[in-house]
């Protein structure tokens, strides 16, 4: 059964991981999630316990694989229905180099067979849900038939869902960055696809930072992905749930948020992990309140030493008060 996908957060090269993950949860218990991007290469030819092992207060989570290979799709797939996710999604959308060099990615939006015979392959190896997430179009193969093209030829092999990133990508002279900047967003467009196939699942990913966008873009989609805001600004989140799935469960302060995970850092740091692991996902927990920049600072200065340990956060949140 595919999850609720009505509000999610993006999977995010180098910020998104399981500690990431378990501290989204603490704020919203709906949100859907995702691991960063793993490639097929990185589970096949080293250990997945390297990559795949998740709290399991973090479902619905959703792994992300890099590839264009069926076979090796299939078997990553396989790994991620053994280790217990919700869902498997299929990277069509990164434009960064080293992407770009392994055939994978944005680039496979060139290649719509390709994405279908990947997805293909996945479904027929596993029962949990597999989706696609991709662009509007990459450099200047971004027509209007040509995103149908792509849609239709992959919706054919029973894609369960399409996260639907409303830029195009540049391949070549933009940086991953300004590929999240510089192309325009045109929502109209992803609210078009759903208009165009009603029976398909569209997810609008893009520029959206905050509640009343969200609300304003459900209208037109089935669900909406947000990413570096929920990042920057996690505590936004925190009426989502009642709001968006009618969950009324009570809303915590953010110094309840933060005391929920003091037991989950003493698990870790017992675990070899280290205290700057967990806190660098935390910092904006108290964006725009008093003393914020002091309590950043001190985590940022004394989280990443060698002993540091569970009394650097509790002396850094006594800078707060």
């Amino acid at each position: 059964m595919l999850p609720d996908l009505k509000f999610s957060i993006a999977p995010m090269l180098d910020w998104t991981d399981r500690h990431q993950r378990f501290f989204m949860r603490l704020i919203s218990q709906r949100a859907h999630l995702y691991s960063e991007m793993i490639t097929t290469g990185a589970l096949i030819y080293n250990d997945p316990e390297r990559y795949l092992p998740f709290n399991e207060e973090e479902h619905s989570v959703a792994l992300q694989l890099g590839g264009n290979h069926p076979e090796e799709l299939a078997r990553c797939a396989r790994l991620a229905q053994d280790y217990a996710y919700d869902e498997v999604n299929l990277n069509v959308g990164c434009p960064s180099d080293r992407v770009k060099n392994g055939r994978f990615g944005a680039c496979l939006m060139a290649s719509p067979k390709i994405v279908a015979e990947g997805v293909a392959a996945m479904k027929a190896e596993v029962d949990i849900p597999v989706t696609v997430k991709h662009r509007i179009g990459i450099d200047e193969q971004d027509s209007w038939d040509e995103l149908c093209e792509f849609v239709e030829t992959v919706a054919a092999v029973s894609c369960d869902a399409f996260i639907v990133h409303a830029r195009k990508a540049w391949l070549s002279g933009l940086s991953p960055k300004q590929n999240r900047e510089v192309p325009p967003l045109k929502y109209d467009v992803v609210h078009r696809l759903k208009k165009t196939y009603p029976q398909l699942i569209f997810v609008l990913n893009g520029g959206i930072t905050n509640l009343l966008q969200t609300q304003e873009q459900l209208a037109f989609v089935d669900g909406v992905m947000m990413g570096r805001e929920a990042y920057h600004n996690p505590y936004s989140l925190v009426e989502y749930d009642a709001v968006l799935f009618n969950d009324q469960h009570k809303i915590p302060s953010r110094f309840e948020i933060l005391e929920s995970l003091y037991p989950y850092i003493e698990k870790q740091l017992s675990l070899g992990n280290r205290l700057h692991d967990i806190t660098r996902h935390i910092l904006g927990l108290f964006l725009g309140q008093p003393n914020a920049k002091i309590w950043r600072r001190y985590l940022s200065e004394n989280a990443p030493k060698k002993d540091a340990d569970l009394s650097v956060l509790i002396k850094a949140t006594e800078l707060l008060k």
